[in-house]
């Protein structure tokens, strides 16, 4: 999915500037013209949006072009090859391949221009604010165009949208709007882009009036125009501003975003009309629209992964090549320092030996020490949370009983009723406090009774969706470790049902080839982080850190609550 309109600016001069160097180069050698043979191949699918055959494709021809040192070509096929990457998740990898092209780069080209406006678009995806107004600002520098600066202006007051830096982000669109640049027609597109997000700014401000004005005039500029894509940014805006006032509104735009991107299978933008249908609540088809969250979510992290691991591996197998003419040269001058090498390596090992048994020995020794600290304050955290509950909420329930038989006549049926229903109340509570303090089963019931102390905790008002728990390999998985998951995942449970005030919540579990994944997810209120120990998350923490295993938490105010726990098999 590509992220800003620049992109085609850039790739329509690209597509210009190999055209004419294509046809200069019909006579040059046999190396250079299969250089712009691979070239042309990766420009081809990369409009087919074959990108694994595009990547492989423009790496060759810059591999041919660097034989000959044609700097111009190089740069143009590493700025497709990162845009490749940009298009499918890979930012960190797309900044490697844009700084392997600053060598040959020159100030004030359109090759410049591009770089530093890339590098801003992957800082901004991957959160790295400051440094993606930078490279923006860069890309002002290098771009004489008066019309082609407003982009990466725009671009600037995103990520000052992002960073809730409002007053700036609309102090810049202001300008661009009032400067009159973008009322031409072909201009259209990027002039409903800046509109939109003006009114998200004054809306996220709390100028609703006037952001809600801009954000409709920014659709019905896009629907006259026919600019689709552009469509969806603006329902989900709007989606977003109605999810507080008006749900059915809110709905209808997050369903019309949702239906358009998945036409044009854009996935970022179905996931986030997902969370916005999911968040609103309303809908009878809120359980469907997780399931096709979880699923989405699941299926482009897969896919994006797939394809950052082909990525690397072309690069890798292409430098691997590069390198082995060399690698042969060097084997000769490296068999002479074989045998010296060899008597230094015997004394370097003993002593590596001996100095490993020790350090060996003296953190298996520490570990005990702090394994044992850690079983200690979890069980007295445990003891006081069980103390608390029989305090806080058995005795007074006792208390009150009591004081009910010796107030009320127990004659009368109806008094007897009541006695009954307190006493069930009270044995209810002693069960449940038992529950999440007895043995648990470890052996082959073990997912079927986790699954089952999970789903007790679904009621009228909350919804527990549990995936992929028969998928894990629970035989291999030690008794210990079983043990702490399902107590930590009873915490968890008991602290949403106490805070959260989640309608939906989401389990997932996942196998690793080392490691088992487990994720929770809720769309409760959520907490300020330093809030998490007063919640009593902290035992969690114990109990994990005791297995040697992470977890960490992610949460906000009225954001939801979201854990990660890795654990080692």
């Amino acid at each position: 999915m590509l992220r800003s309109p620049f992109f085609y600016l850039i790739t329509f001069l690209f597509l210009i500037s190999c055209k004419e160097k294509t046809i200069r180069s019909t006579n040059e050698e046999p190396f250079v013209k299969e250089a712009n043979s691979f070239r042309e191949k990766g420009i081809k699918n990369f409009e087919n949006k074959n990108f694994n055959v595009a990547f492989y494709s423009f790496n060759k021809a810059k591999i041919g072009y660097e034989k000959v040192k044609d700097s111009a070509n190089i740069v143009y096929n590493l700025i497709q090859m990162a845009s490749i990457q940009q298009i499918n998740g890979d930012y960190y990898g797309s900044k490697e391949t844009l700084t392997e092209a600053l060598p040959y780069i020159k100030k004030k080209d359109i090759y410049s221009a591009a770089i530093n406006n890339f590098f801003g678009i992957a800082d901004k995806e991957l959160s790295i604010y400051a440094d993606a107004v930078y490279y923006y600002k860069e890309a002002i520098k290098e771009t004489t165009d008066s019309v082609s600066k407003q982009t990466p202006l725009n671009n600037i007051a995103v990520v000052y949208i992002n960073q809730k830096k409002y007053n700036d982000a609309i102090v810049i669109l202001e300008s661009i709007l009032n400067k009159k640049i973008l009322d031409n027609k072909p201009q259209a597109i990027e002039k409903a882009r800046v509109k939109n997000n003006l009114g998200y700014a004054y809306f996220k401000k709390g100028l609703n009036k006037k952001g809600l004005l801009l954000m409709n005039e920014s659709l019905t500029i896009r629907n006259q125009i026919g600019d689709i894509y552009g469509g969806i940014g603006s329902n989900l805006r709007l989606a977003e501003y109605y999810s507080k006032t008006d749900k059915k509104k809110s709905n209808q735009h997050a369903l019309d975003a949702y239906n358009t991107a998945t036409k044009l299978n854009s996935i970022d933008e179905r996931l986030r009309a997902l969370q916005l249908l999911i968040s609103n609540g309303s809908s009878d088809q809120v359980i469907n629209y997780a399931q096709k969250y979880i699923t989405l979510n699941d299926s482009i992290i897969k896919i994006r992964n797939n394809y950052k691991n082909k990525f690397a591996k072309i690069k890798y197998d292409s430098k691997k090549e590069k390198d082995e003419n060399q690698k042969l040269r060097l084997e000769k001058a490296e068999d002479l320092l074989v045998i010296q090498k060899a008597e230094y390596q015997r004394i370097f090992l003993i002593i590596g030996i001996v100095s490993l048994f020790f350090f060996v020995a003296y953190l298996v020794k520490r570990h005990k020490t702090k394994t044992r600290l850690v079983e200690i304050k979890t069980a007295y955290n445990t003891e006081t949370r069980i103390a608390k509950d029989i305090h806080d909420e058995l005795a007074n329930d006792v208390f009150n009983a009591i004081t009910f038989t010796q107030t009320q006549p127990l004659s009368i049926e109806k008094t007897k009723e009541t006695l009954l229903q307190k006493l069930d109340h009270i044995y209810t509570r002693v069960r449940g406090i038992s529950r999440e303090n007895s043995n648990i089963d470890t052996g082959a019931n073990y997912s079927t009774n986790l699954k089952e102390m999970l789903s007790t905790y679904n009621s009228e008002s909350t919804n527990v969706i549990i995936t992929n728990i028969e998928k894990i390999s629970w035989d291999i998985i030690e008794e210990e470790k079983k043990v702490i998951i399902q107590r930590v995942l009873q915490e968890l449970m008991v602290n949403m049902k106490k805070h959260s005030q989640a309608s939906i919540v989401v389990i997932k579990f996942e196998n690793g080839s080392n490691s088992l994944f487990i994720n929770y997810t809720d769309n409760g209120k959520g907490c300020e982080k330093k809030q998490i120990i007063k919640n009593g998350l902290q035992n969690m923490e114990n109990r994990i850190l005791a297995i040697k295993g992470s977890i960490t938490f992610d949460t906000e105010p009225n954001r939801g609550f979201k854990v990660k726990i890795t654990l080692p098999k």
